[in-house]
């Protein structure tokens, strides 16, 4: 797809800020330019909303709360399953947006694309399923009518790395359940929100229940509507520090939240695993992305037996890797998102060689334009090292070793976070028994990439709150109602 094509496709993203289904300027008239980290020049400039921007917002989504909490299921489910339809036909256009603002390979951003419509498609059934129950009470004095209800208003603020499919886990689910939303999406990242919150537009979603408000200022520009007690749901996915801040914030209004947080994920392979497979799992959950994904293997913990043979072959493969902008046709490896992030990656290589480990292959920043990082192996990673215990977000794969199985639990979950776990081996039962030592919120057993619309995604300890996918998913937007029926029959 060449320049023209690019051209074409960004025309047709909105610009504006979507509040009350209408795109408009901020009322500040500022904007703010979304570059392209493969070659640092400007894409497109958007609205920059500020405070006032977002209480337009919030007001919009107040107003069409009631109306909308009462559509029947079954036509938000409609609303939905023509999202998917629309995004699912635009694949082309939605991919190559987010490899333009993003930088991740055509190839992956087309799997994003999938992946993020199936969100759509799964709530779009689970519109209908929202059930409670009716009983007799125990003494049989009374009747107990149990309902679920939308929570209502929403604050729903999106990361910059999946800018689709962190929009549809979290829109998909308010819209099945009756919640308006308030739309924050990444800075970095905005205009795949931008394209998407136009499709659902045409999808037929009603004024007001889906704002946008696009900002350079997200604290000043949110901190307003985490206050305001009408505001009853902040969904969030993210750092964990700024998590932090906001459930602090949240805490104010006693604000019902799910936060979806850091990650610092084990990738473990014992003696028996199958090589060949835990070292194609080993690509993917490394190099998918860019490792800049929460699920992202963060430490790989190798047993000693075939940690050389393990490191000889990844490397092997990491070397067939393309580093090249995202929309070339060989590219498998894009660029970090910015500058900052590149040198954080370089930072922590430079930290885990000045301790002791050695570069297998890459260990340095690509020259030229964008962001690019060579894809990278380091062995002799020494316990303590910083790259152990921080968020990678780079193709960098450090390897430490162990012996014994409690040895290897024990690093896994040497670790403030807890969000998913990785395991290889042959041996069903010690899979099993890794399963319930591990404490991590979900674990991939010989599997490198676990992510799917219909399973909870979430985690333990400092990664987070609540589930986004799955059965569990529109749980996170409805609330319990209980109704005691008096029987006027009742001796």
């Amino acid at each position: 797809m060449g320049i023209t094509h690019e051209a074409e496709l960004l025309a047709q993203v909105p610009t504006g800020l979507l509040i009350n289904g209408r795109w408009g300027p901020a009322a500040s008239g500022k904007v703010f330019g979304v570059e392209d980290p493969a070659t640092g020049r400007t894409l497109l400039s958007v609205a920059d909303a500020g405070p006032e921007d977002a209480m337009a917002a919030l007001d919009a989504a107040v107003a069409a709360q009631n109306s909308w909490s009462r559509v029947a299921p079954r036509e938000r489910g409609e609303i939905l399953r023509r999202a998917f339809e629309l995004v699912t036909a635009r694949i082309e256009d939605f991919a190559l947006l987010i490899t333009l603002e993003m930088g991740k390979p055509l190839a992956e951003a087309r799997g994003e694309v999938a992946y993020g419509a199936e969100f759509l498609r799964w709530f779009s059934e689970e519109a209908v399923r929202t059930s409670g129950r009716y009983s007799l009470s125990p003494d049989g004095k009374s009747r107990l009518l149990v309902t679920k209800k939308p929570v209502g208003p929403c604050l729903l603020i999106t990361p910059w790395n999946f800018p689709l499919a962190m929009a549809t886990r979290k829109i998909a689910p308010a819209v099945a359940a009756g919640c308006t939303m308030v739309l924050k999406s990444a800075n970095l990242t905005p205009l795949t929100s931008q394209l998407f919150a136009a499709v659902m537009q045409e999808a037929g979603l009603p004024a007001g229940v889906l704002n946008v408000i696009p900002t350079s200022t997200a604290g000043p520009t949110t901190g307003p509507l985490i206050k305001d007690p009408r505001l009853r749901k902040l969904s969030f996915t993210g750092s964990t520090p700024v998590g932090r801040n906001l459930l602090a914030a949240a805490a104010g209004n006693v604000l019902r939240t799910s936060m979806e947080l850091g990650g610092n994920a084990p990738f473990i392979v014992f003696e028996d695993a199958d090589l060949d497979a835990a070292v194609d799992g080993a690509l993917v959950a490394k190099l998918r992305n860019m490792g800049e994904a929460c699920t992202a293997a963060n430490r790989f913990i190798v047993h000693k037996s075939i940690a050389g043979e393990f490191a000889g072959k990844f490397a092997a493969k990491m070397n067939t890797m393309i580093t090249a902008r995202g929309t070339h046709p060989e590219s498998t490896v894009g660029p970090l998102i910015d500058a900052r992030s590149r040198d954080k990656v370089h930072e922590l290589v430079t930290d885990a060689v000045a301790s002791g480990a050695s570069v297998v292959t890459g260990g340095a920043p690509v020259e030229g334009p964008g962001y690019f990082y060579r894809p990278t192996i380091l062995t002799g990673v020494r316990e303590g090292t910083r790259i152990l215990s921080e968020e990678i977000f780079g193709p960098v794969a450090p390897i430490i070793t162990f012996t014994k199985e409690a040895e290897a639990v024990r690093l896994a979950n040497s670790t403030e976070y807890g969000l998913l776990a990785i395991v290889f081996t042959t041996d069903f039962n010690r899979g099993l028994r890794m399963g319930e030592q591990l404490e991590t919120g979900m674990i991939g057993l010989n599997a490198g990439i676990i992510s799917n619309a219909a399973a909870p995604f979430g985690g333990v300890k400092q990664s987070g709150l609540g589930r986004e996918g799955g059965l569990e998913g529109i749980e996170e937007y409805l609330y319990t109602q209980y109704t005691a029926i008096a029987d006027p029959h009742t001796d």
